[in-house]
Order: structure tokens, then C-alpha cells, then sequence
């Protein structure tokens, strides 16, 4: 009964603040963030017919108790959690925070700014490499260094992360989602970067909204070129077929016997 006592009266997602007061740390991260947002949502909306999963970008991940309570928290750059309603009690989600949740997050990507020590930091309760291999426990942990055009991905096994090996289109298969992740070097949003994307196990490049858009407007303008070269082809047959019943008519000739 104290138990329950003391884990009621652990604070909520709403009572914990949403932010540290910290600056993004550059330019990049939230188009690279609305990315792989972006393309991999209609994937996830056929994994989860119910619709219960939820993406977080750039926001807290609450793992103990601390004074002030944003020391205790994570804030990956991505991350996706299955199974998990995408709002609370009518309201959108503050923070993540795992007391209350339970359910750890799939995978957590964190876009590196600095030189990779930070993102790669083993210290005991303090190193964000320690906090989610010990404590928050994804099964997959990315880390992206966009200067470097490169990003490194581990697994959880048996408790500890392990380096995994790209597959020889340099890529990393994130199995329980079917798809793989990687360096995509192009433009998005008014910037030519190695952006950090996602690919189907087909090798395919899975798609924002707008590039399937665009890709749409394309089969449909090639369509509609060959439906209108199909109807001049006819168009041609059909004066070339009056060409030549006029000629058997003026050589005496029924075409039509």
C-alpha cells in the first residue's frame, strides 16, 4: 500500500516541464527531424492500424527523479515508441515519461553538433550513451554526424549495446519496422546535405509527402502524355485511312466493297 502510495503521487507528463530552456544547437536538426518524420509515417500507420505509436522530436524522455526535474530527463533528437496512445487524456504529450509509460522507445537517433563525446558519453547516470543503454533501454541507438556524412547505429543485446554492421549499400536494417537506415546525400529544404533517411528492405527510398506528390504528378503527366500520343497516333491512322479511300474514289473504286 506505500508503494502504490508513493508511485501515485510521481508527477505526470503535464507537471514536468517540456523544455530545459536550451537553444537547438543548429540549423539542421529540425528539417533533418521533420524528415524522418515525414517518410516514415505512412509506414507506421500500416504497422499500427489503431494508431498507437508516437514520434518525439527534440523533446524529454523522463527517467528518475532529480532537482530540477529537467536534469533527470533525455531529449533525443528522434525517437519513436510503438504501442503507446499518441496523446494523454485528450492533450498532446508534453514529454515522455517512463514511470508512467512503461514502454521503451523503439529507437533514438541523436544528431551530433559538437565532435560525437557527448552523444557517445559512457559515464554512469550523466553519459547519454549510459543513460539509454542502462536506464531507457531502445532497442536500436543512432548516432548522425552530418559533418562526417555518416551515422553509426547500435543494438540492444542482452542488456548492452552493440556496433552494428552496415549492409553493403552502407546501410543499417532496423528489423521490427522493415526498413533501413542511412545516408541519403540530396536536397531538402533549401539545403544540399548527407540527410539522415530511411529505406524499405527492397532498397527503395521511402518518400516525404511532397516527393510523393511529386512522384504522383509525374505518373500522371506521363500518363496523360501517353493517352494524348495514343490519340494522335489514331487521330493520324484515321486521315491517312481518308487519304486512301479518296484515292480508290478517284480511281473508280468502292473502298467500302
Amino acid at each position: 500500500m506505500v508503494t502504490e502510495a508513493k508511485s501515485l503521487a510521481l508527477p505526470d507528463h503535464t507537471q514536468l516541464p517540456e523544455s530545459d530552456g536550451t537553444f537547438v544547437k543548429n540549423f539542421q536538426e529540425h528539417p533533418q527531424s521533420i524528415l524522418l518524420t515525414d517518410a516514415i509515417q505512412p509506414r507506421l500507420q500500416k504497422i499500427h492500424s489503431d494508431s498507437q505509436y508516437c514520434i518525439g522530436q527534440d523533446c524529454g524522455i523522463y527517467w528518475r527523479m532529480t532537482d530540477p526535474p529537467e536534469r533527470g530527463a533525455q531529449a533525443p533528437d528522434w525517437f519513436y515508441v510503438p504501442n503507446v496512445p499518441p496523446t494523454l487524456n485528450g492533450e498532446l504529450r508534453r514529454s515522455y515519461v517512463l514511470w508512467q509509460e512503461l514502454i521503451a522507445p523503439l529507437i533514438v537517433l541523436e544528431f551530433v553538433s559538437g565532435d560525437g563525446s557527448e552523444e557517445r558519453d559512457k559515464t554512469p547516470y550523466k553519459g547519454k550513451f549510459w543513460i539509454y543503454e542502462q536506464v531507457i533501454h531502445p532497442a536500436y541507438y543512432g548516432i548522425y554526424e552530418v559533418k562526417k556524412a555518416s551515422v553509426e547505429v547500435y543494438r540492444l543485446v542482452a542488456g548492452y549495446y552493440e556496433r552494428m554492421e552496415p549492409n553493403l549499400n552502407g546501410r543499417y536494417a532496423i528489423a521490427p519496422l522493415g526498413v533501413e537506415l542511412g545516408i541519403w546525400q540530396g536536397y531538402y529544404l533549401n539545403a544540399e546535405l548527407p540527410w539522415l533517411r530511411w529505406w524499405d528492405n527492397e532498397g527503395h527510398l521511402l518518400l516525404t509527402g511532397d516527393e510523393r506528390a511529386k512522384t504522383e504528378h509525374q505518373r500522371a503527366e506521363t500518363e496523360h502524355q501517353r493517352a494524348e500520343t495514343e490519340r494522335q497516333r489514331a487521330e493520324q491512322a484515321e486521315q491517312e485511312n481518308a487519304r486512301l479511300r479518296e484515292q480508290l474514289r478517284s480511281l473508280g473504286v468502292n473502298p467500302n466493297s
